[in-house]
């Protein structure tokens, strides 16, 4: 069905109606199926005179005005078009694939859309859609990935550039952590305090800049130097307010990368280089590395524990072993302190919570009540 999808996309705009501009409109069905609709948000200063950059959000409720809001603000101010499917879900891939191409011919037919300046996002299993979208089409830009990040197996290589981001108490940060470290071709990787969630609307209009930039490295848009200056300004400023050496390092080493082939990064590759030979910082990439080592570890033992479960004969023996260590993490992710280790005790306790979530056993259902993390502070 992939390499049916997007016939069509490059129709000239020509019937479209007049919609509210500079405000988000809830849902807009499409005109040629009904029964498909989506979240949008147009500029304010939208003219079909010339294209338009288009974002296809993917939600994995099917909650399209979710991702319309975060980005709401990047939209207006680098001028996106932002689309939110309301029918795309978590589910069979039938229902977001027909969603997609659905939302996208009607934007086509309504809006003057820059065919080489499509992207897609997407939040969980809406960003595993977005990726595989990506892939098995060719036709988007590059994608906004919250909380997922590879399509399905961890590979080195992407076709495209991703931003992607995972919240502190994320259960999908781990993978997205992997996710920066394996992948070899242009991407980013963001982690902000949060959970299992889209990216915050300051960090909408982060990933738009950082699209826009990519856009001028590949050809995509033309160079803008006042543009491209404004935010190298914006970063270099972030990367100098870093409280630590750790954090300055990876800031820096982001920035030289980013820019370039745009700017002259040398000063900043030569920072980076020098920060990674200092033992604060070797020491810093041990731990966030053994961290990851340890996360991945407790994960893999909840699983073991719930799958043992399922044997009647060892039943009650894994529901201690589980409920003993799950306890253990509890009083871990109510700790006072949001500490490294609070948050992964959280993120482990999430994971566990997400595996499990829907299941028959009453004693399983009961527990994963009992160890459910407390709000973050």
């Amino acid at each position: 069905m992939l390499r049916c999808f997007l016939l069509g996309v490059l129709a000239i705009a020509g019937n479209a109606e007049d919609l509210p501009q500079g405000r988000i409109i809830d849902e807009v069905k499409c005109a040629a199926r009904p029964a498909q609709s989506y979240a949008l948000y147009v500029p304010s200063n939208y003219s079909p005179k010339r294209p338009w950059n288009l974002i296809l959000a993917f939600d994995p409720r099917a909650n399209g005005r979710a991702p319309v809001v975060q980005f709401q603000a990047a939209a207006e101010k680098y001028g996106y078009i932002v689309a939110g499917s309301k029918n795309s879900r978590n589910g069979p891939p039938d229902v977001s694939l027909n969603a997609a191409q659905a939302m996208l011919d009607d934007i086509n037919s309504r809006f003057t859309i820059d065919p080489k300046r499509m992207y897609l996002a997407g939040q969980s299993g809406g960003a595993r859609f977005a990726m595989d979208l990506a892939m098995g089409t060719g036709k988007f830009a590059a994608v906004i990935a919250s909380s997922v990040g590879f399509p399905h197996e961890p590979q080195r290589s992407l076709p495209f550039p991703v931003f992607a981001t995972a919240g502190t108490e994320d259960f999908n940060n781990l993978e997205m952590r992997t996710f920066d470290r394996l992948v070899t071709t242009p991407h980013r990787v963001v982690i902000f305090e949060g959970g299992h969630t889209w990216l915050p609307s300051d960090l909408a209009v982060e990933a738009v800049e950082w699209l826009e930039i990519q856009a001028m490295k590949n050809g995509q848009r033309p160079r803008d130097e006042a543009l491209v200056t404004k935010i190298f300004d914006i970063r270099k400023a972030q990367a100098n307010s870093q409280i630590d050496d750790h954090s300055t390092f990876l800031a820096l080493t982001a920035l030289a990368t980013d820019f370039a082939g745009l700017r002259d990064v040398t000063e900043f590759k030569t920072r980076a280089e020098a920060l990674e030979h200092k033992k604060d910082v070797q020491e810093a990439l041990r731990k966030d590395l053994a961290q990851e080592q340890l996360e991945e570890r407790m994960t893999g033992e909840l699983r073991g524990f719930a799958y043992g479960m399922q044997d009647p004969s060892h039943h009650g023996e894994y529901l201690e072993k589980l409920r003993t260590r799950l306890l253990d993490l509890s009083k871990q992710a109510n700790a006072p302190d949001n500490s490294s280790d609070r948050q992964m005790a959280r993120r482990v306790i999430s994971g566990a919570i997400a595996d499990n979530a829907g299941g028959r056993d009453p004693e399983l259902q009961k527990l994963i009540q009992e160890i459910r993390p407390a709000r973050p502070r």
